[in-house]
C-alpha cells in the first residue's frame, strides 16, 4: 500500500471502532447526533470537500456528489426524527460513508496491482551513463547528453542506457523487462545490444548507435505512457453513459422525494415527507455509478499491464479491443516468420573437383567455402556476411584446417606439439572472428588481391595466386560453365576455381523456432485465414508457407503491392472482423498502419514499424499474437460481465428502492458491494497462463 491508502486504511479502522463503540453507549437525542459526527467527519471529510469542489467548478454529477447527498440527508433526517421527538438513526449515514471509502480503498489497492506490471517498465528508464574522461576515470552523465558513436561503459548491475554495439566485453544481459523472458542473453563483441536490459556480469564497452530519445528504451516508456489516451468503444461508452446517467438518477431521487408527498397532498392524504425522502436517498446510494466507471478501466489497464509482463506491449485499450476480433492475420516473411538472417545450409562440391583434388567430401566442403569466403571478404552483402560467418564458425569448430597457420608469418615456430599449434591457431581464429566483427572482413587480406564485383552477377578475386568468382547461374553462363541446380530452395552461391566449375552453396533465410507453434495456436484461436506477404521469389516463399502451414501467400512483391494485397484482404472480411499485419521492417510501416491493427517486432524490427504498429512483440516471438488475443478477449469477457451484473443489480435494487422495498443497507451492498464484486472480477486479467 502507498501511504495515502494506509491512511485511508487508519481512518476505516478508526470510524469503524468508534461506530461500534457508539452504537454500544446509552446515548440519544442531539448527543447522539454530535457523537456520530466524529466517525462521520473522520472517514467522510474528503469526500465531502471533493463534492464542494466539484460544485464550485460545475462539475457536480459525479459519485462524491451522491455520496455527499445521501449521507449528509441520512443525517439530517436523523435529527428531523429527533427534533419531532422520535428516535433519530445516524448510522445509516455514517456506514454509508464507511462501506464507501472500504470499497474506494479495496480500488485504489486493485489499481495499484495491476499498475505494478506496467510501472515496471519504468524501472528500465537508466539514471546515467558512464563515459571515460581524459584521465581515463569514470564519469556518470545525463544519458540525453550522450551523443551518437560514444563509448560508454556498463558494469555488472548497470542498466545498459543507450543502444549500440558491443566494442569490448562479454557478459550476460537480463532482458525481461523488455521482453517478459526469464532466460538471460549472451552477447559478445560485435553485437547489437539495446537499451533496457540489466547487465549481470562482465564489464562492456558499448559504441552507441542511437541517441538517448531514439533508442529502445525511451520508445517503450512513450508507448507506455501514451497508452492510456486511446480508449477502446466499452470505455468511452461509459464515459458517456455515466455523463448521462448520472444527472438523470439525480433528477429522479428529485422527483421521488417530491411528486409522490404532493400528489398524496392533493389527495388529501398525509404527505410523509421523511418517508418518501428516505426512499430518495436510498434511490441515490443505490445509483452511484462507481462499479462501472471503475471496473471497466480498470479490466482494460489489467490487460495492458498483463499483456506486459509477458512482453507484448498494446499501445492502448481501443487496440486490446481489436485484437479480441481478429480474424485475418497477415505476415511478413524476413524477419517475422523467419529470422531475417543468412546461414549457409548446404555445401555441394562438384563431382569433378572431388576426383581430381583426391580430398574426402568434409575436406572439398570447407575448401569450398574457404574460397567463397575469401572472394566475398570485401564485401558487405548478407550474402557474403554469411559466407564469411560460416567459415569462421568452421574454423572454430575444427582444429585441423592448416591454411590459417600456414600463411601466418611466425607461426610455424610457435611450439612443437601438435596441442600447441592447435591452441595457437584457435587464438588466431578468434583473433579473426573478432576482426571480422569489427571490420566485416577475415583478416589474411594477402591472401585476396584483384578484388572486384560484377554487378547483377557476383565477385571475381585471385586467392591464393587462384582466379576464384563466386555468383549466381547468370555468372556460371557468362563463364560458359555448367553447373548442377541446387535441389533445395534457397540463395544460390555457385563458385567457380581458375575458369572451371567448383561446387555450389546454399544459403537460406532459417524460420524462426516459434514460427509454426504461432500459426498453430491462431488456428486454435479461430482465426479464418493466415496470409504472407513477401518480396522473395515464389519458390522460397511457397516452402516457407508449406513448412509452417499457411494459407495463402504472395510473393516477388514491392512494398507498395503490399498495400495493394492488404486492401484486397480488407474489402473482402467481415464489417466486424479485424485484419492485423505483422512485419518488422521499414518497408512494413505503411502496411501496418493501414491495416485494421498492426503488429511489429520490437527486439529486431525498425523504428518505422514499432512507431507506426499497435502492438508491439518485445521478444520477435510470433507465437505472442495467439497469446495477445487470449488476453485481449478474456479481457472483454470480463468487461462485459461487469457491465451486465452491475446494471442487472442496480436495475433491481433501484426498483426495489423506488418501492420502499430496499433499505439503506441493501442501497449499500448495491453500491459498494457490487464495486468490490466487479474490481475483483477485473483483477483477473492481470493472470495470463
Amino acid at each position: 500500500m502507498t501511504k495515502k491508502q494506509k491512511k485511508v486504511l487508519y481512518r476505516i479502522i478508526i470510524a469503524a471502532a468508534l461506530l461500534v463503540v457508539l452504537h454500544f453507549l446509552p446515548v440519544d437525542g442531539m448527543l447522539a447526533f454530535a457523537l456520530y459526527l466524529i466517525p462521520y467527519f473522520v472517514i467522510g471529510y474528503d469526500i465531502l470537500r471533493k463534492a464542494a469542489l466539484g460544485i464550485v467548478r460545475g462539475q457536480v454529477f459525479d459519485e462524491n456528489f451522491l455520496m455527499a447527498v445521501a449521507t449528509v440527508g441520512a443525517m439530517a433526517l436523523g435529527v428531523y426524527e429527533e427534533l419531532r421527538g422520535g428516535e433519530g438513526e445516524f448510522v445509516e449515514g455514517v456506514a454509508v460513508m464507511l462501506f464507501y471509502q472500504i470499497g474506494e480503498l479495496f480500488q485504489a489497492v486493485a489499481v495499484g496491482k495491476s499498475r505494478k506490471n506496467i510501472t515496471a517498465l519504468m524501472d528500465i528508464r537508466p539514471d546515467y551513463a558512464n563515459i571515460e574522461n581524459e584521465n581515463g576515470e569514470l564519469e556518470q552523465v545525463d544519458p540525453d547528453d550522450v551523443e551518437i558513436g560514444t563509448i560508454i561503459l556498463v558494469q555488472p548491475g548497470e542498466k545498459v542506457p543507450i543502444d549500440g554495439i558491443v566494442v569490448s566485453g562479454s557478459s550476460t544481459l537480463n532482458t525481461s523487462a523488455l521482453t517478459g523472458e526469464s532466460v538471460p542473453r549472451d552477447v559478445k563483441e560485435g553485437e547489437e545490444i539495446i537499451s533496457g536490459c540489466v547487465n549481470l556480469s562482465g564489464l562492456l564497452k558499448i559504441q552507441t548507435t542511437k541517441e538517448f530519445g531514439e533508442s529502445t528504451v525511451s520508445k517503450i516508456l512513450d508507448l507506455v505512457e501514451n497508452s492510456s489516451m486511446k480508449k477502446s468503444k466499452s470505455e468511452n461508452f461509459i464515459s458517456k453513459f455515466a455523463k448521462i446517467y448520472t444527472p438523470a438518477v439525480c433528477i429522479g431521487a428529485l422527483v421521488l422525494a417530491l411528486l409522490p408527498p404532493v400528489v398524496l397532498l392533493l389527495l388529501g392524504r398525509p404527505a410523509q415527507f421523511p418517508t418518501w425522502i428516505i426512499r430518495a436517498l436510498t434511490f441515490l446510494v443505490i445509483s452511484c455509478p462507481c462499479a462501472l466507471v471503475i471496473s471497466i478501466p480498470l479490466s482494460f489497464f489489467g490487460g495492458i499491464g498483463g499483456a506486459s509482463a509477458c512482453g507484448i506491449l498494446v499501445k492502448g485499450s481501443n487496440y486490446l479491443e481489436a485484437m479480441a476480433a481478429t480474424k485475418y492475420v497477415v505476415f511478413d516473411k524476413t524477419g517475422t516468420l523467419t529470422k531475417g538472417v543468412f546461414e549457409v545450409t548446404k555445401i555441394c562440391p562438384a563431382k569433378e573437383l572431388l576426383a581430381e583434388s583426391g580430398e574426402n567430401l568434409e575436406e572439398a566442403r570447407r575448401r569450398l567455402l574457404e574460397y567463397a569466403a575469401y572472394a566475398e571478404s570485401y564485401s558487405n552483402h548478407p550474402i557474403s556476411k554469411s559466407l564469411k560467418e560460416a567459415y569462421v564458425k568452421t574454423l572454430l569448430e575444427d582444429g585441423t584446417c592448416e591454411s590459417q597457420t600456414e600463411n601466418r608469418a611466425g607461426k610455424d615456430q610457435v611450439g612443437s606439439t601438435t596441442e600447441a599449434r592447435m591452441e595457437s591457431m584457435r587464438v588466431d581464429v578468434e583473433a579473426d572472428r573478432k576482426a571480422m566483427f569489427r571490420t566485416g572482413n577475415p583478416l589474411q587480406p594477402g591472401r585476396v588481391t584483384d578484388a572486384q564485383e560484377i554487378s547483377g552477377h557476383g565477385v571475381k578475386a585471385i586467392v591464393d595466386g587462384k582466379e576464384v568468382c563466386v555468383g549466381n547461374a547468370k555468372l556460371m553462363k557468362r563463364m560458359g560453365l555448367s553447373y548442377e541446380e541446387a535441389c533445395d530452395v534457397g540463395t544460390v552461391a555457385f563458385v567457380a576455381v581458375d575458369g572451371a566449375y567448383a561446387g555450389h552453396i546454399l544459403i537460406s533465410d532459417v524460420v524462426k523456432e516459434h514460427a509454426k507453434e504461432a500459426m498453430e495456436g491462431l488456428k486454435a484461436a479461430g482465426i479464418k485465414k493466415t496470409v504472407m506477404l513477401t518480396g522473395d521469389s515464389k519458390a522460397v516463399a511457397e516452402n516457407v508457407a508449406k513448412e509452417l502451414g499457411l494459407d495463402e501467400v504472395h510473393s516477388e512483391l514491392l512494398p507498395a503491392d503490399k498495400v495493394e494485397a492488404v486492401e484486397t484482404l480488407l474489402a473482402a472480411k467481415g464489417p466486424k472482423e479485424v485484419l492485423a499485419f505483422v512485419g518488422d521492417g521499414i518497408n512494413d510501416a505503411p502496411v501496418l498502419s493501414r491495416a485494421d491493427i498492426g503488429i511489429a517486432m520490437g527486439a529486431l524490427g525498425s523504428d518505422a514499424a514499432i512507431e507506426a504498429a499497435d502492438v508491439v512483440l518485445m521478444d520477435d516471438n510470433p507465437a505472442k499474437i495467439a497469446l495477445a488475443m487470449k488476453i485481449a478477449r478474456k479481457c472483454l469477457r470480463i468487461v462485459y460481465e461487469n457491465i451486465v451484473f452491475a446494471l442487472a443489480v442496480k436495475g433491481l435494487c433501484l426498483i426495489l428502492g423506488a418501492l420502499g422495498l430496499a433499505n439503506m443497507w441493501m442501497a449499500i451492498f448495491a453500491d459498494v458491494g457490487v464495486m468490490v464484486l466487479a474490481v475483483l472480477n477485473a483483477i483477473r486479467c492481470l493472470k495470463v497462463k
